[in-house]
Order: structure tokens, then sequence, then C-alpha cells
């Protein structure tokens, strides 16, 4: 027999009975019943119950067992009662009585219990992550993402591509985000930087004539924690395709990504086929570019009905500035004043002045001082273009979109959730596409790329010579779903002529561009092919699947909100040599 276990503590059935067994795992808890003491025995793959009463010789050596020792038991498989049988278990037909233990690994009083699901501290279950990792919700969903993980890759190779490795150690480049930077021994005063995204290399790849490559790829940012993004690091979906149209890129990775919410979603209802939504339409729809389409909540633009009308407050604000909108977001079955009232409470905590209000009593008559102050007419005809019925609801918004859409779309979120509109019992996928090749940098008051500087505008060379930049539209597209952004994309301005054009409109002169982006600039100029990709973001994607909330639930080992980990201590003190060795010199902010 193996030294350790002839069976994992999953295995065993009632085709067992009668055999000698040997298992290893850890204490998952004891029981005493009546003098009886029953051991739940753990291990990677389920439980076992084992059995030892004061007759067996092993007896004494269960009495002095603990939680979370690790011990081997020797003993024979025998049949549960009927009554005794667990049927939440693979093993729950049979008990092991044991006849032998020994004690492989001795634990400590724990400082936090592994049996049960309870709720602990951040820093107590980061502190002791392998402690946490060993309880059976979190354990599943790790688990759960190597699944995830290999049935990518088989899907990504069923499909044509293949799977290439790119640098950890690369330049610093200005993507978006703070870089992780790593000093150079070697090349004293220089640095490394841990990549953001493998976005140059494998368009590199393209231009090096690979065509369809992926990879689960490793992405390092010095941003800020969320429940959604991970502090430090994060794993991608990492594709890209050559010779191909945005058609094609959506046309190749939507039925991957509906495949795995079909094979993993618990049957849930996953989007047949994901509509394609422009940036802009998402923003006056839903007030966001990651909408939650599982809220039915649309909002419209009601100006007109304001325009002139006896309520001030807007329409002042329409008078003075053609600009001005008034956006209606309808709340079915929010018709009442309680309702309203903790809506525009909800509005004020958020900064706001309050939130505007109609709702719609039986008989149809509009209730609430806008429905007085603008008149019967009015709000029938808003009533009417909203198809509001009795007991709904409408909040209003009013001044400069790109100011107040943001709100907007919070609070068409915070009703659908408050009203329970949203439908949960589905995964609901779209792409957002067309958008907004440039922006304007209120701060440094200039145009700046809105989204990835090395995508295609629209219209190309063209474009960029005689339109208006931020009225130019890139072939970029995001996948949303429930109101997660998983992927960004784009098809890639492949034409060094455009490229150069497109960072000279936002303000990088040719020796910022040879600099930064000389290697990609310098390969486009020997024949690069028309190319496009984009990354689904692994983690979301495993987080979406287990039904959490939070990125720490679905990450083996992951940092605290303040990018540390508690565990092994990072980020840490190093030597005064190893200052030396680097050639650098530590400038600490006083205290």
């Amino acid at each position: 027999m193996h030294k350790y276990r002839s069976h994992t503590c999953a295995q065993l059935t009632k085709k067992n009975v009668g055999e000698t067994v040997r298992l290893s795992g850890w204490v998952h808890r004891v029981r005493d019943h009546g003098g009886v003491l029953f051991v739940d025995l753990r291990d990677h793959y389920g439980i076992t119950q084992c059995v030892a009463d004061p007759d067996s010789k092993a007896f004494g050596a269960v009495e002095a067992l603990k939680a979370e020792f690790v011990i081997r038991i020797d003993g024979v498989v025998k049949a549960r009662d009927d009554d005794a049988v667990n049927k939440n278990l693979p093993t729950g037909e049979v008990e092991i009585f044991i006849e032998e233990l020994e004690v492989l690994g001795a634990a400590k009083e724990l400082p936090m219990p592994v049996f049960g699901e309870q709720d602990y501290p951040e820093d107590i279950r980061l502190t002791n992550r392998f402690l946490d990792l060993r309880r059976e919700r979190i354990h599943n969903n790790i688990v759960l993402r190597s699944k995830i993980i290999t049935s990518l890759r088989n899907r990504m190779v069923e499909g044509g591509f293949t799977e290439y490795q790119t640098p950890i150690l690369t330049a610093s480049s200005p993507e978006g985000a703070r870089d992780f930077l790593v000093p150079s021994r070697l090349h004293p005063g220089k640095f490394y930087a841990l990549p953001q995204a493998p976005q140059q290399f494998k368009q590199l790849l393209m231009i090096a004539g690979f065509d369809r490559y992926f990879q689960i790829a490793p992405c390092f940012r010095d941003e800020d924690a969320r429940a959604d993004r991970s502090p430090g690091e994060f794993y991608q979906l990492d594709i890209e395709m050559s010779f191909v149209t945005q058609e094609d890129v959506l046309q190749a990775v939507e039925p991957v990504l509906r495949g795995i919410f079909e094979e993993f979603g618990e049957g849930k209802r996953v989007t047949k086929e994901f509509p394609r939504i422009a940036y802009a339409d998402s923003m006056r729809k839903y007030g966001s570019d990651k909408p939650d389409l599982r809220n039915p909540i649309e909002m419209e633009n009601v100006t007109e009905h304001f325009a002139g009308s006896g309520f001030k407050i807007f329409a002042g604000q329409i008078e003075n500035d053609p600009k001005v909108e008034v956006w209606a977001i309808p709340a079915p079955t929010g018709g009442s004043r309680a309702f309203c009232d903790r809506m525009n409470s909800w509005a004020q905590k958020e900064g706001q002045p309050g939130l505007g209000y109609i709702f719609f009593r039986d008989g149809g008559q509009g209730a609430g001082p806008i429905a007085k102050n603008i008149g019967e007419e009015r709000t029938v005809a808003i009533r009417e273009q909203l198809g509001l019925k009795d007991s709904d609801a409408v909040f209003f918004v009013c001044g400069l979109p790109n100011k107040f859409a943001g709100f907007a779309g919070a609070a068409r979120t915070r009703a659908g959730t408050e009203l329970k509109l949203l439908d949960e019992d589905q995964f609901s996928l779209c792409w957002i596409v067309d958008f907004p090749m440039f922006e304007w940098d209120e701060e440094n008051e200039k145009v700046d790329f809105s989204h990835n500087p090395f995508s295609m505008p629209q219209g190309g060379l063209e474009a960029l010579e005689n339109e208006d930049p931020l009225t130019i539209n890139a072939y970029q597209y995001d996948i949303v779903c429930n109101g997660f952004e998983l992927s960004s994309g784009a098809i890639r301005n492949h034409r060094p002529e455009i490229m150069r054009k497109a960072f000279e409109i936002a303000g990088y002169d040719n020796e910022v561009l040879e600099d930064k982006f000389g290697g990609m600039l310098r390969a486009m100029e020997y024949g690069a092919p028309p190319h496009g990709g984009t990354a689904p973001g692994i983690d979301r994607i495993v987080m979406l699947l287990c039904g959490e909330e939070n990125l720490r639930e679905v990450t083996a080992f992951p940092m605290n909100q303040q990018a540390e980990d508690l565990l092994m201590k990072a980020p840490s003190s190093v030597s005064a040599q190893q200052y030396r060795e680097l050639h650098i010199r530590p400038n600490l902010p006083k205290a």
C-alpha cells in the first residue's frame, strides 16, 4: 500500500465496503457523539467521515486531534446506516473505522477557522491566506479558475490560435497607468518596466508573420485597488489576429466567451448574439460605457418637454445654453413618494442638489413638484414618450450631458437595483463599439488619446488631417458583461504615417514617438499587415462565474487594498548593498 494513501477523500463508495484503505488529509472537524468520535477528513478532492469507538486501538490518538492536523489513517470501509447517509457528499454512504492513525503535521491554535464560511477581516484572511484557501468556497473558486483557463486555452487552439510568450522585463511606455519599474544593475540609471499589457509585443508578432496569437498574459499596473481590479497584477486572455477587420475579431472572440459562460454558468442564460452598441448610444441610454443590460431601464432625452415650461430650474438652463439637455430615467413600479424621496436623498449624498421626479398614481395622474410646475399636458407627453404606467415613476437630470452622464447612469443602476428590476438569472453580454479616438484633457488643456494610442482611426489619415479630432471615432471595442468591462480591443494602426499624425494630434512630438515606440514604428516601415485583437480579463470572468463581488475571492494570493502582500510581507525593504549594486539611493518622504 502507498505510504500515504490508497484513495482520496472523495473516492470511496459502497463498492469499497469491507476494504482496508489508507487516507491522508486535514482534520476538518472532530465530533464526539456519546463517546464515539467522528473525524471529517478533508483533502483537495473531498471529505470522508472516519470513526473511532472506545474499542479502537487508535481511540486515544483520535481524542488528541485538533482542527487542521494533517493525519494518515488506516481503516476498514463500512456502510453507514440508512438514517446516517449524507447525500451531500460523494462518500456519504460510507465511513472508515479507524484502526491506525499517524499525525503527519500538527497544527497550532488557528487564527481563523477553516470549517464554515464565516466572514473575517481582510488583514486576518490575507496574512493567513494558506488557511483561507482551505475554506471550501474559496478553494472551489481557485479550482474553477484553473478549469476556466484550461477551457479558454482549448477553445483558442481549436479556433486556430497559437500561444506565444512575451517578455516580462521591457521598456516603460505611456499606456495610461503607472509602470512598475525595475532598476538595472548592468545599466546604471536605467530601468526596465513590467508590462502593463503585451500590447506592443503582440503587434510585433503580427508584423513578424505569426498571424493568430494568444497568451494567458500577466499584466502589471501600479493602480489603486477596487473590488473589480486587483492592485499590481492581473491576467488576461491576450489575443491578436492578422489580416482582419473589426467584424472578424468580434466573430472570432464572441463564441469563445459565450462558450465559457455557457460551460461554467450553472444554467444561467447567456446572450446568444452580443448586441453592438455605439459608445455614444450607450452613454445616452445607460450613462455608462459598460452598461448592465440585465437592467431594463433606458434613459431618454426629454428636453423639449421642459423648454419654456413652468419648471424654471430646467427651463432657464435650456434657454441660456443650447447644449443643455434633460434626460429622463424611467423607474417602472417606483411610483411612490417614499421611493422617490429615497432616490432624492441618495442623489444628495452623491453630491447632487437632488433628483427631480414625477410619479404616476392610479388613473394616470402625475404627482410631485415637477408635474405641478410643467402642467398636465407636458406630464402626459413625458409619460407617453417613455411608455410609463400607473405606479411608475421617472427621474430627471439636467445640464451638459458630458458632465452629468455618469451620475445619470448611477441613478439608473440605483433605481433598477432598488426596484429589483434586474434579471439576475443571466449573463448579459454586449459589444461597445465606435469609441472616440481622442478626448479633451481638461487638466492639461489639450487633446489626448481617449482609449488606446495604437488604434486605427475611422477614416484613416484623411480623417486625422481634415476633421475635428474630437469627432473622430476609432476601431475600438469593449466586451461588457453584467456591468463589468471584460475586454478592451481595437483594430491597430499599422501605417507609420497615420501613427505619426495621431501622436502629433495628442501632443507627442516625433522625438518622443521615436524614443517610446521606436521599435514599433520601425517595424511598421518594413511591411505591417492590418491586424487587431482584444484581451478579456480572466480575473473578472472568473469573478462573475463564481458569483463573487471581489477579485480577492478568485485570486490565490491577492494583495490588500494598499497593494501589500501581508503573507509574504511585500513590498519589503532591501539592504544597503542591494541599493549600491543597483546604483540607486532612496529618497524617502519626510515623516
